[in-house]
């Protein structure tokens, strides 16, 4: 029931993540998202059995954390306005949508007076964990995750061709390498996220 409860909590705020990445493409001027039936918070349009399904549930069951990716939103940047700058913000449009529904579950709880130990403080604080993980995780600055592309918009030349090769390895390669580097970015990963969680808890 766990597990099914996570999954839950990971598909809503996965679908709303994506949509949000739609959204902001087709608002800039994309309409591929748009043509292709991804502009829904339904997100069986974003699942991907590999990544999204098998993925996590093997890392769960290995008692590892549940990393897992959607199927990407396309996206044509040629035909958006503002250039680099309009991918940053189609990127970041997703994470700050998690940050937003933690921000909105936590003030639930105040606002309907739901206490601790109750079942329904369990629910919405895990919403809220898994909406801040997907929040920091996606924020970083590696390819091929959001934050990365706010990155880009800014780098120098130089920098950008090192992320456009680590991009191209694809994303199985960054899996590898994040499971790999696990044990030493996990405690950076944990302060930050229960920093933002206990910040929207107060």
């Amino acid at each position: 029931m766990d597990i099914v409860t996570l999954f839950g909590a990971l598909l809503l705020a996965m679908g709303a993540h994506e949509a949000m990445h739609a959204y902001a493409a087709h608002a800039l001027g994309d309409r591929t998202a748009y043509e292709e039936g991804r502009l829904t918070l339904n997100p069986l349009k974003h699942i991907d059995v590999l990544t999204t399904v098998l993925l996590p549930l093997i890392l769960i069951i290995a008692g590892m954390p549940p990393i897992f990716a959607a199927k990407p939103v396309p996206f044509n940047a040629d035909s958006v306005r503002f250039g680099e700058f309009a991918i940053a913000i189609v990127a970041m449009a997703g994470p700050l949508t998690n940050f937003v529904l933690a921000a909105l579950a936590a003030f639930s709880l105040h606002i309907f007076g739901i206490g601790t130990g109750t079942e329904a403080f369990s629910l919405v604080t895990l919403f809220i964990q898994v909406n801040v993980g997907l929040f920091v995780f996606n924020s970083i600055p590696f390819p091929p995750l959001d934050g990365s592309r706010v990155l880009y918009a800014f780098a120098p030349d130089w920098l950008r061709d090192i992320m456009d090769k680590i991009e191209a390895l694809g994303i199985m390669v960054f899996l590898f390498v994040v499971l790999l580097l696990f044990q030493f970015i996990s405690p950076f990963l944990t302060h930050l996220n229960s920093s933002v969680y206990n910040f929207l808890l107060r």
